[in-house]
């Protein structure tokens, strides 16, 4: 089980992730950020500050950007991404699964938003300015399954973040991994794509196993011929599965264990939510949204450098 478990992951599957994921609430997500990015956040919209003069300045005008600018950290096929870029900010989506980020191209192509896509591993994150808010959900972290790996990933994190700028994140917890999920199997019959999920959770190690085998629909044109009634060819089109199989690995984290690791990377905790009901965590949270700020130790070195 290696820590790049999401690269080696993401292949086949990418193609038909939008699809099986429909039912993911992108919207109610994105809603639910927004109002954490008004509370918290650094973006300009929000504070409605006034410009200055000095402030119309080339050098100042470019941090302002970089102030309102959000980087969705393990955008996968960004979604979130484009939502978040329709309500107006600047979007940069980091992704280390190729065929997930060719995925977002697509639609930023169809959509024509200025969405900067890179391909990176969360761990060796690397920008060329800083950004006001850093976002990461849908258990991107949850694929990083070693602690040192969430630490350098947060470092990262709060090296990138502009002074106050805030990082809002999710993880699977181990309770929704050992209990919620277990050793189950999960089937999906679809028309065009169907998939089985066989999951398995290795306790001592607190790893969450999913064996994933998915059909896709294709067509091709029938290998036969019929004579139609005036003499012309028919051909058929006949419908046919192609089939592919993924491992991917999770580790379930506690919350304990998430704002000892911010610490470490000098991350300052802000809050929690359980994901599902916005409440507070319990011991029962198979998700949770965690909000943190760049640490104050970290603005005042860079302040002294």
């Amino acid at each position: 089980m290696g820590t790049d478990s999401k690269m080696d992951a993401y292949t086949d599957f990418a193609e038909v992730y939008d699809e099986l994921m429909d039912d993911t609430p992108y919207e109610a997500w994105c809603e639910f950020l927004m109002g954490i990015f008004k509370h918290y956040g650094v973006d300009e919209v929000s504070k409605g500050e006034e410009r200055t003069e000095d402030d119309m300045s080339v050098t100042n005008t470019n941090l302002r950007q970089e102030r309102n600018t959000i980087l969705d950290l393990g955008c996968g096929t960004g979604t979130l991404t484009e939502l978040l870029a329709r309500r107006g900010y600047d979007m940069i989506g980091v992704d280390n699964a190729q065929e997930m980020l060719q995925a977002a191209m697509e639609k930023r192509e169809r959509s024509g938003l200025d969405i900067l896509y890179l391909l990176q591993d969360m761990r060796e994150l690397e920008l060329y300015g800083t950004v006001g808010t850093v976002v990461s959900v849908c258990d991107s972290l949850n694929y990083l399954l070693e602690e040192e790996d969430i630490v350098q990933t947060f470092l990262r994190v709060n090296n990138y973040l502009y002074p106050h700028g805030i990082f809002v994140f999710d993880f699977n917890t181990v309770y929704k991994y050992a209990v919620q999920i277990g050793d189950a199997t999960i089937a999906e019959n679809r028309e065009d794509c169907s998939f089985i999920w066989e999951n398995y959770y290795h306790e001592e190690q607190e790893i969450n196993e999913y064996d994933l085998t998915v059909f896709v629909a294709e067509r091709r044109k029938g290998a036969g011929a019929d004579e139609g009634a005036e003499g012309q060819t028919a051909f058929e089109e006949a419908q046919w599965f192609r089939r592919f199989q993924e491992v991917h690995y999770q580790r379930g984290y506690r919350l304990d264990q998430m704002k000892a690791l911010l610490l470490q990377a000098g991350l300052d905790f802000l809050e929690a939510f359980d994901a599902d009901t916005h409440g507070a965590v319990t011991e029962e949270s198979g998700r949770i949204y965690v909000v943190a700020r760049k640490g104050a130790a970290t603005e005042a070195n860079q302040a002294v450098v």
